[in-house]
């Protein structure tokens, strides 16, 4: 998986909320420990119950803090849905009122992004009902950076997944790379815009809010996804969306 560099004001808020969510945790332990059948002035030894409890049982640590994670994503997937799923311009594939969105931030310097290609051009082909937004994210440098503006511009013209396509197929996106997937897919010339500077924003804002921390990062009903992790978990994912 492509990591975000640097890990910014949002990403250091959201492991502060995870710490704080824990601390939380371990206090309602607490406070449930004092309702059911402890006094008050045995305060000390309530407290000393649940600290031994936990340092006996370290395992429930992880599995409460992927809990919390899972359940800070779902509640920033809810606040950020309309935006995740509104493509931007061409960016997108598969049905148009799709009953199921499917949301991939992407770089296409990521190899592992480039490994989930097969596993995400065989789920729009097997299911005629689900939508694919693409929304860039390159956090592995220059290249990814300049690949990205000329994404969106393919996008601006209609030709995006072409663009994409052929990119990806080349390998590393460099500056001929890049020159040859223009050519291919028709793209005209154009240098980096506002609005697609705007959008390259918008997209980090996002996702750092849901906890992404690298590319690709999936996001189906109110779940993310992070890494390259196959047809079977995507599509699993994609029928658990439909259920809810």
């Amino acid at each position: 998986m492509a990591r975000i560099g640097g890990g910014g004001p949002a990403a250091g808020g959201w492991k502060r909320s995870l710490i704080a969510g824990l601390a939380g945790l371990l206090a309602g332990a607490l406070a449930v420990g004092l309702y059911y059948g402890f006094n008050a002035p045995d305060r000390a030894g309530t407290e000393r119950i649940v600290r031994d409890y936990i340092l006996d049982h370290g395992e429930i640590l992880p599995e409460a803090m992927t809990r919390l994670e899972q359940r800070r994503a779902a509640e920033a997937v809810t606040l950020h849905r309309a935006a995740l799923e509104r493509p931007y311009h061409g960016a997108w594939a598969g049905a148009a009122d799709g009953d199921a969105v499917l949301v991939e931030f992407f770089d296409y310097a990521c190899i592992y992004c480039r490994a989930s290609n097969p596993h995400v051009d065989r789920l729009l082909a097997e299911d005629p009902r689900l939508k694919l937004v693409w929304r860039e994210l390159p956090v592995l440098g220059p290249e990814s950076a300049a690949a990205a503006h000329v994404s969106l511009a393919a996008a601006r013209q209609g030709r995006f997944r072409a663009f994409h396509d052929r990119l990806f197929a080349l390998g590393r996106p460099t500056e001929a790379a890049v020159a040859l997937a223009v050519q291919a897919a028709g793209v005209r010339a154009e240098g980096p815009s506002a609005e697609g500077q705007a959008e390259l924003a918008r997209n980090l804002e996002m996702a750092q809010a849901i906890g992404a921390s690298g590319t690709p990062t999936f996001v189906i009903g109110d779940r993310v996804l992070q890494g390259a992790v196959g047809y079977q978990a995507l599509k699993d994912a994609i029928a658990a969306a439909r259920a809810r």
